[in-house]
């Protein structure tokens, strides 16, 4: 007999070897133990039919639990690749993870297969589901697996456990649901009809392994829900997703674009756009200004010798650009502007009196990506890093850190963003630099999450290999998350670069060097800002914050006087004076959603006011220029006001 603890601390023998499913009409009625789905046992998600066989603690899990949307979704690709083998035989599987709101599955499909196609493929994954067919769980040695899966004629399950061998792996685990098999170390839910509500959403190709000397396979993605009113409403923010894409916006805005002529993943900002970025500019500088931070500007290549002290070459160079000579010399478009910080460190020497030093700058990378994996604005191959560096004695850390984590946060809430998910990540297996360092550097970022009053999740182990890191990821409006905030701690950098400073007692000492990205790059971060806003910005963003529209050409001259005051206060306004009827112009300022139209008329040329209407279509109450300029101001500094009192 084994003890089995319980959430409530109840304690219960069982026989050695007892399933969790046998266990269940122990824990609940007849009923809730046929809705169970998984067992957590010590910390560990594992199936129902899981045998106990040692003292453990164990969790039921039901619908409504994450893990077990994680894991249901997780079984709905394995359902969907085996609707697609049996619609299209001769189908090789891939991989078929669960992801953030869904799951695909890569499949090397012998025949073309279209978005046309995915209702059938539904329908049959449907009568599979209505099968209510088990999932089981199958030990194999590696041997055998491989057997098994060569046999099958899946060479990619083949290549997979040769991988896994290589890293040591004597055995594996199987998952079969009727005839299909799977390579899968799981868990899943325990029969196909737990699987009822999915939606099919789209189709892609992927290389196998990301690698583009690989085979294309075909990638159908979908998502799965444990009720039809959760599919409907994120089907429905799918629809909403797609309204607000950026790339849809960004050409109807006029913001931006990117040409064939120019290359692909380099991005052309245009007026608007450029303005917006100004903005969001002019703030970033502004703010680090006023908390003591430095600007430097650095060039775009460097000699190779640069990238190859840093280690760029040897780590990063699948990322990196073709070299060029000049002078016979070999020269490198920078992927980084780490290294050319420290360069103006190691200009001249330094006392601990200097420290910390804090620099930051927007400087343009460059990064080769494939053309597969190019995404609008949020996967190019130039942008813009809003970069910061800052140099500091061990006993100035903590501080530093909490000074950075407080401007991110301020930062972020200005532009609108104010739910995160955070995340600190510890030292790997390999790393750089000593214990105690990496304890100090670890207990400094956690002290100040904690002195913010932050939720975070430690990820034991997800450290770079230079030093711990805090990633911060923003929810926006569709709930949708995005890596944006990074603060990392580098070991490695400043030991390559023998980056010194002379301390209190006279001896040369190595500094703790921190990276940090608040926005992570100007072109994501506005991609980002366009989908959370619809492109409908706030008005300190808003390129146009004001349009005058006359009703007759009579009306011209006080348009262009008000136009001329409310420039003169620094807001961005135009004028539209063609001879066109009024509710046309309106319907065309609300499609590039201009925050005010200004309506002039016989009235307001009397009175020498204006007749507001907002973007929405609320009419407000006429006003002078004056009166219309204090809210337009008011308003302009409301987000800036909000971030300062909001913790």
């Amino acid at each position: 007999m084994v003890q089995v603890r319980l959430p409530n601390s109840e304690i219960l023998e069982v026989e050695e070897g007892t399933t969790v499913k046998d266990l269940l009409p122990r824990l609940f009625s007849k009923k809730k133990a046929k809705k169970a789905l998984l067992a957590r046992i010590d910390g560990e998600l594992k199936d129902l039919s899981h045998p106990i066989q040692a003292p453990c603690s164990l969790e039921i899990l039901f619908e409504g639990d994450e893990e077990a949307l994680e894991t249901l979704r997780h079984s709905a690709s394995h359902l969907l690749a085996q609707a697609v083998q049996e619609l299209y035989p001769g189908t090789k599987l891939a991989i078929g993870p669960a992801i953030d709101n869904g799951f695909y599955y890569d499949l090397d499909i012998p025949q073309k297969v279209s978005e046309e196609d995915l209702p059938k493929i539904e329908e049959k994954m449907q009568k599979l589901a209505d099968a209510s067919m088990p999932l089981e769980r199958v030990e194999m040695d590696m041997a055998e697996a491989k057997r098994f899966f060569q046999e099958k004629g899946e060479s990619y399950k083949v290549e997979l456990l040769e991988d896994l061998e290589r890293e040591g792996a004597q055995g594996v685990s199987l998952y079969r649901q009727g005839e299909f098999w799977d390579l899968c170390r799981g868990p899943h839910v325990p029969a196909t009809n737990a699987v009822k509500v999915f939606k099919l959403t789209s189709l892609a190709g992927a290389y196998w392994k990301g690698d583009a000397s690989r085979p294309m396979l075909t990638r159908i993605y979908g998502t799965a829900f444990f009720s039809k009113k959760e599919l409907k409403e994120h089907l429905a923010r799918i629809e909403e997703a797609k309204k607000r894409d950026h790339r849809r916006l960004g050409k109807e805005l006029d913001l931006f674009s990117i040409q064939d002529a120019t290359g692909p993943g380099l991005i052309l900002w245009h007026p608007r756009g450029g303005l917006i970025r100004k903005c969001i500019e002019d703030f970033w500088r502004d703010e680090h200004l006023k908390r003591g931070y430095d600007i430097l500007f650095t060039p775009h290549i460097a000699r190779l010798d640069l990238w190859k002290t840093s280690g760029h070459l040897d780590f990063y160079s699948e990322n990196m650009y073709s070299p060029m000579e000049i002078d016979d010399v070999l020269y490198q478009l920078k992927p980084m502007n780490c290294p050319f910080h420290i360069a103006v460190y190691n200009s001249s020497l330094r006392s601990y009196r200097e420290l910390p030093l804090r620099w930051c700058e927007l400087g343009t990378v460059y990064r080769y990506e494939m053309t597969g994996t190019l995404h609008g604005l949020m996967r190019v191959r130039g942008f813009t890093q809003d970069d910061a560096h800052v140099f500091c004695r061990p006993d100035q850390l903590q501080s530093e850190i909490s000074s950075i984590l407080d401007m991110t946060l301020y930062m972020l809430r200005v532009f609108g963003f104010d739910r995160y998910d955070v995340y600190l990540s510890t030292r790997p297996d390999k790393f750089v630099g000593s214990e105690k360092n990496w304890e100090r550097a670890t207990s400094a970022l956690e002290s100040a999450l904690q002195a913010q009053g932050l939720e975070y999740e430690i990820d034991p182990g997800e450290g770079v290999f230079y030093g711990p890191k805090i990633d911060i990821k923003i929810r926006d409006s569709l709930d949708r998350s995005w890596q944006c905030s990074t603060i990392q701690v580098d070991f490695n950098l400043p030991e390559r670069f023998e980056v010194k400073y002379i301390g209190e007692d006279g001896q040369p000492h190595t500094p703790i060097m921190v990276h940090r990205a608040l926005l992570g790059s100007i072109e994501r971060f506005f991609g980002v800002l366009i989908e959370h806003y619809g492109g409908a910005f706030p008005v300190w963003l808003a390129p146009v914050q004001a349009l005058v529209l006359t009703v007759t050409d009579r009306h011209a001259q006080w348009a262009g006087e008000v136009v001329s005051i409310l420039r003169q206060r620094g807001f961005r306004v135009e004028a539209d004076l063609r001879n066109e009827k009024l509710g046309k112009k309106i319907r065309e300022a609300q499609l590039q959603k201009i925050p005010y139209m200004l309506v002039v008329g016989d009235r307001e040329v009397e009175e020498q006011t204006v007749a507001p209407r907002s973007r929405t279509g609320e009419t407000l109450e006429s006003c002078g220029v004056e009166e219309f300029a204090t809210r337009l101001q008011e308003e302009l500094e409301a987000p800036f006001k909000a971030a300062l009192n909001t913790k």
